[in-house]
């Protein structure tokens, strides 16, 4: 994709790699909420709003940063990098979860826009609800292009987004929830 083959790979990102960096970083930020006071049961809650806020996240960076294509050159070029790619070429392996250049931005943006919502304390467990959410999305996507679903659930969030990428770009936004896409009535398949 890139002809430098430096920004080549880091274009690129072995799938399990967002669980190995993440997983230590929210296990550490939700066992630091629990040392500064936060109980056990406000903990869990601020997990679930955590992940509740990923999915309304993730619906609107796919739908609004991911798919929004520019009417300039340079526009159109930052959304093949950003996403285009993955829906030209969506079975391609190493461009299926988000690369840590990416990630890890994102992450510190939530985190301190979190941070100035709730505070130095309840951040920590509400980030790593959010970062939980993050990282089912990206195993869910990836199992979504990589394995049979053969589960109730997931052939139909499979379907959902496969309905996405070949009869409704416009449309289902959500990939490891369809939660918005009910509530924007975005479910339509064209």
């Amino acid at each position: 994709m890139f002809e430098t083959p430096l920004i080549e790979r880091f274009s690129r990102i072995h799938p399990a790699t967002p669980f190995v960096f993440w997983i230590p970083v929210y296990s550490y930020l939700a066992f630091r909420g629990y040392e500064n006071g936060v109980g056990l049961g406000a903990g869990l809650g601020l997990g679930f709003l955590g992940l509740f806020a990923w999915t309304l996240a993730e619906y609107v960076l796919h739908r609004w940063v991911f798919h929004y294509v520019g009417p300039r050159l340079w526009q159109r070029r930052v959304h093949f990098v950003l996403h285009g790619v993955h829906h030209d070429f969506p079975q391609d392996a190493d461009r299926l979860v988000f690369p840590l250049g990416a990630s890890i931005p994102l992450g510190i943006t939530f985190y301190l826009l979190f941070r100035a919502i709730v505070g130095p304390v309840l951040v920590d467990p509400l980030f790593a609800g959010f970062g939980f959410g993050y990282l089912v999305y990206d195993g869910t996507h990836y199992a979504i292009h990589h394995f049979r679903m053969s589960s109730r659930w997931g052939k139909w969030i499979k379907r959902h987004h496969m309905i996405h990428h070949h009869t409704g770009q416009h449309a289902r936004w959500g990939v490891s929830s369809p939660l918005w896409d009910y509530v924007f009535r975005t479910m339509k398949s064209s």
